[in-house]
């Protein structure tokens, strides 16, 4: 998409592949010119790929330097990268809590840090945080999961108070059950095997992984967002999917207690 005869820099994380790629993609044959920021070089027509690790302060600079040196600046950043860790809260190791907190919140304050201050000299600009529905409802053995997408929605939201008078706009997107590579790539806890948990986790994570499979095509959320980016004021969060939309409204106003139960049957 053009403004005043004028390209649109879209910086996108975690674009080589899964809602990503689909991400930088669809923004990229809008006519936008796209970087898409990975950990592993990729190829996509119409997508400039730097290699960047977002846990690494000094990889993320260099790699905002180099769009910068190119362009001037930067319009739009969409917060993607994450991973996640199934299990039980009591037989996560540490170090995979603190890696997915890395990745899927510091890697987004890493990023947005960075690109702030050039948003601000050119009088503005968007940013987007691929966020979950298991921000506002916990899934079971998916806890710090959605942890760290509860931490990334209210960081954003204060975040956006803090940047309004410079007129950055950020917003959440909570995203449902989407196909993707994300399913696979999903770390076990090792720890479950053999525990009292091990029945239960079993059974919630071939719920959650059937889910995933029959659920959106990642372009959804990739459409939602270019729609999202071409007005001039942004929501605070913007949930993709009609039934996830009812989810999220029926949890505002029924009762915890019930939401709870309710998430409980789906889930054990």
């Amino acid at each position: 998409m053009t403004k005043n005869n004028v390209s649109r820099v879209v910086v996108v994380t975690g674009a080589s592949s899964g809602i990503g790629k689909e991400i930088a993609k669809f923004f990229a044959s809008q006519g936008d010119k796209v970087y898409g920021l990975a950990r592993s070089s990729f190829e996509e027509e119409n997508v400039k790929s730097i290699s960047c690790d977002v846990t690494i302060k000094e990889s993320v600079r260099l790699a905002i330097k180099e769009v910068i040196t190119k362009e001037n600046h930067i319009d739009i950043l969409i917060n993607n990268a994450g991973c996640g860790v199934s299990g039980s809260v009591e037989n996560t190791e540490l170090d995979d809590i603190k890696n997915m907190f890395n990745v899927n919140f510091f890697g987004a304050v890493n990023i947005t840090q960075e690109v702030l201050p050039f948003m601000r000299e050119n009088g503005g600009g968007k940013i987007f945080n691929t966020s979950s529905v298991a921000s506002v409802i916990p899934i079971p053995f998916q806890s710090f999961y959605s942890a760290t997408k509860s931490s990334l929605d209210i960081y954003a939201k204060a975040l956006r108070l803090e940047v309004k008078p410079f007129k950055i706009e950020v917003c959440n997107v909570l995203v449902g059950d989407t196909k993707s590579n994300f399913t696979s790539s999903r770390k076990k806890a090792r720890g479950d095997e053999g525990s009292v948990y091990e029945e239960t986790v079993r059974r919630s994570v071939e719920k959650m992984e059937k889910d995933e499979k029959n659920g959106k095509d990642p372009v959804s959320v990739a459409k939602t967002m270019f729609k999202l980016s071409l007005k001039r004021k942004l929501p605070p969060t913007k949930t993709v999917g009609g039934m996830y939309k009812l989810i999220v409204f029926l949890n505002k106003i029924l009762p915890q207690k019930f939401m709870l139960f309710v998430v409980s049957k789906l889930y054990s």
